[in-house]
């Protein structure tokens, strides 16, 4: 990182954080949170639509929480890491202050471990709630169809070492062919754990000019691929199964925002904050972009025209000209006020944990929607106002019962 003053970043690091961990972003820690919570009240949405056989007709482009996490991923681990790795060359454009002290060096396995540590416990979590939650449904496939426990105690130890299913498997025991029907948000983490081996293996090794390049060929791939709606979704929202459109393209929609946030970590300068003078919107940045994070998702739906997706390039210009804005903003500022600053640190601290386990719960709701022929907010706010409690409660109770201490006593 270029001249970063770590003096104006807090330390507000989980108290299961390896020794050397690097102080946190709290803006952008409070923002993936943030769009935790969006993901969810988006998966509220897709339940009612899920229930009468529909398109999305609320909140419709939720589902981009997912690809801000990347951005955001990509851009914390090239700040973490990028300084660490044993016997690392200089950049060729002299743009990264790189660090090779014997305490922080980093070899790949050790990279691997610590981001094993940091995801998989709460994916087996996930697990564990997704099979407590299917046999509370009966253990029956969407269609009804009822499933043996041997298929689902077999998916179950799939899930646990993040082997998908394929569509059609007798291991998809839901029968909407998610890549893991436990847990059908994991499909991010496969990805997300590929965007890592790749960092690991030879990204973190690319110049400024060919990670930029790299960047460059992932953005064109990618607005080919939903521009002209190659899977037919006519959205961005893929990835969460294991064809081979859902594949390439759950791959390229990692690649590019994944890429993009380790380029501007990069980049990113720490001037953009000395000296400012304090404005409303530097005082307010995170609010605001929860704010515009929160419009964004809620666009209305544009219908498709000839061979274009126009509701994916919407989605595309989303992720490329306003999500890079909001992390750069984010990451150059700070809390300003207690109110904020803790805020930011609940919602860091439990973006993980509601992401990871609050599908599980969804599919009980789900159900019970199906059940119960409910297709509207009016009809069942109160339930949707108590499933929300619940997500938010088990994730924070995940953390500090569960995913803190084994991260802690795995760390040492």
């Amino acid at each position: 990182m270029k001249n970063i003053k770590m003096s104006e970043i807090k330390n507000i690091t989980s108290s299961a954080a390896f020794a050397d961990t690097k102080p946190h972003y709290e803006l952008l820690d409070g923002l993936r949170g943030a769009a935790a919570l969006m993901v969810l009240w988006y998966h509220v949405f897709e339940g009612f639509a899920f229930a009468k056989g529909s398109v999305i007709e609320t909140f419709n482009h939720g589902h981009l929480g997912v690809d801000f996490f990347f951005m955001l991923s990509g851009f914390v681990i090239s700040y973490a890491y990028d300084d660490r790795w044993r016997n690392r060359c200089r950049d060729v454009s002299n743009t990264s202050n790189v660090s090779n002290t014997s305490n922080n060096s980093l070899t790949i396995w050790s990279f691997f471990k610590r981001r094993l540590i940091r995801l998989h416990p709460m994916l087996v979590m996930g697990a564990f709630i997704g099979l407590i939650t299917f046999l509370l449904q009966g253990g029956v496939k969407w269609d009804g169809s009822s499933v043996s426990l041997h298929w689902t105690i077999i998916a179950f130890i799939l899930t646990l070492f993040f082997i998908p299913a394929y569509p059609g498997a007798s291991y998809d025991i839901r029968g909407n062919a998610e890549m893991f029907p436990l847990n059908g948000p994991s499909w991010s983490l496969f990805f997300e754990y590929i965007g890592n081996i790749l960092y690991a293996i030879f990204i973190r090794r690319l110049s400024n000019k060919m990670l930029a390049a790299l960047v460059g060929v992932t953005g064109i791939l990618w607005i080919w691929f939903i521009a002209f709606d190659i899977s037919g979704y006519d959205m961005i929202g893929i990835g969460w199964t294991l064809d081979y459109a859902n594949f390439f393209g759950g791959l390229l929609r990692m690649m590019f925002p994944f890429t993009l946030g380790m380029l501007m970590a990069r980049i990113f300068s720490q001037r953009s904050t000395v000296n400012r003078q304090q404005t409303f919107f530097s005082k307010n940045i995170f609010w605001i972009s929860i704010i515009i994070l929160f419009a964004l998702f809620s666009v209305p739906y544009f219908p498709k025209t000839s061979n274009i997706s126009v509701n994916g390039i919407y989605e595309l210009a989303c992720i490329m000209l306003v999500f890079p804005f909001i992390v750069w903003f984010g990451a150059a500022g700070t809390t300003t006020n207690a109110f904020s600053t803790k805020v930011c640190k609940f919602l860091g601290d439990i973006s993980y944990p509601l992401y990871i386990v609050h599908y599980p719960v969804m599919y009980l709701f789900y159900s019970w929607l199906i059940k119960n022929q409910y297709y509207t907010l009016g009809e069942t706010w109160p339930m949707v106002i108590l499933v929300m409690a619940v997500n938010i409660v088990l994730a924070y109770a995940c953390l500090k019962l569960y995913d803190e201490p084994i991260r802690k006593f795995l760390s040492r």
